[in-house]
């Protein structure tokens, strides 16, 4: 199955399964391989992973902050990340893997240099995740492609989300999709929100709506499937119990294969079901009770704050800026920074405004920088 045809909306009636990857391969490409081969056999579409050029993505406080956790696999923040972090070699070898098992092969974008890393592969497509969601000068950027996008909303607003597909409009982007998600990992059923995937496709008609789920188990997957999301992505490990803070929220090949398999037997169409029916089909119970709840609006979670300030993007100086700079596009970067600064959707609202004061390469540019 081609994304393409799901996107086109040539293909209203499947659903096109993605296996998370993320950084649940520990930094090795045979244990990468084995994660590509199991969700193969376990039905998947297409194998992602994430990308990022890690002073692109991260100012150098945020990757040089000493790292104490079970998970880390070094002392440093930035140590932890170059760890799991493959090269383009590497990258090369897990695509050209993938051809051979005929699954799709892609990754996340985390920053613009990635964006044009994943470009030369060429790969099927390119998603854009929930941290730059709001990063509207890498989604500008991306809409410029002629590849397809897959952009999650998680720890977004709906304001943000309309002006995603804005963004899109301007660009004269058709071939892209917008993912509900919600960034707490794992994600309570109460928090999980599903009726937002028919809300989206009420508002935003002319899209294709997905979900990326954190949640355990894949009851609520399914039933996010049944409610219309045509692109379904769910993180994927080996092990739950391996080290690393994304395998709790991941299902193990069995899982995977229980999930794509009840999909496989859904009657889908054009017209979603109510969440009524839903509930008579996948035999009810609380959890998918409080998965399915009446919510009419996309806001930030409680549950999600804790990702937004870990892992949302800042607005920081890209060069050493003098008190009373009038600020320009080429003065500013939006990275993860340490610690924050102006969230990533208000840098075009402060070009042309005056710094208070001189702000040094990659420090955070804060409200009280700005003279109004």
């Amino acid at each position: 199955m081609l994304l393409n045809d799901i996107i086109s909306q040539k293909e209203v009636n499947a659903v096109y399964v993605i296996a998370e990857i993320g950084q649940n391969h520990q930094g090795c490409v045979e244990t990468a391989k084995k994660m590509i081969w199991e969700a193969k056999k376990a039905g998947c579409h297409c194998v992602k992973f994430q990308k990022s050029d890690l002073p692109a993505k991260f100012t150098r406080s945020a990757l040089n902050r000493e790292y104490i956790s079970d998970h880390a696999w070094g002392k440093t923040y930035g140590e932890h990340k170059e760890y799991l972090e493959f090269s383009k070699d590497q990258y090369l070898q897990l695509q050209a893997y993938c051809k051979e098992l005929n699954v799709d092969f892609t990754a996340s974008a985390m920053d613009e240099r990635s964006l044009e890393f994943l470009a030369d592969l060429n790969v099927p497509f390119i998603k854009i995740g929930s941290g730059d969601a709001n990063n509207f000068p890498l989604l500008k950027k991306a809409a410029s492609l002629d590849l397809p996008l897959v952009i999650s909303t998680g720890m977004q607003t709906m304001q943000t989300v309309e002006r995603i597909v804005h963004t899109m409009m301007e660009s004269g982007k058709q071939n892209y999709a917008l993912m509900h998600c919600v960034s707490s990992y794992p994600t309570a059923p109460e928090d999980c929100n599903l009726q937002l995937i028919s809300v989206f496709s009420r508002r935003f008609p002319d899209v294709v709506i997905g979900y990326s789920g954190h949640e355990l188990g894949v009851v609520v997957s399914q039933a996010a499937v049944l409610l219309g999301a045509r692109i379904l992505e769910r993180h994927f490990t080996l092990d739950k119990s391996q080290k690393g803070s994304d395998h709790r929220c991941s299902l193990e090949p069995q899982e995977l294969k229980a999930l794509t398999a009840a999909i496989s037997n859904f009657e889908l169409s054009s017209v979603s079901l109510s969440p009524k029916k839903i509930y008579q089909i996948l035999n009810g119970g609380r959890e998918l009770e409080a998965a399915l709840k009446d919510v009419e609006y996309k806001t930030i979670l409680p549950c999600e704050l804790p990702c937004r300030n870990k892992l949302g993007k800042s607005i920081v100086a890209a060069r050493s800026l003098k008190k009373g700079c009038r600020l320009q596009l080429a003065d500013m970067a939006i990275k993860v920074s340490e610690p924050s600064g102006l969230t990533a959707e208000a840098y075009l609202d402060i070009v042309g405004k005056e710094l208070a004061d001189k702000i040094g390469e990659d420090e955070p540019i804060y409200g009280s920088s700005i003279i109004n």
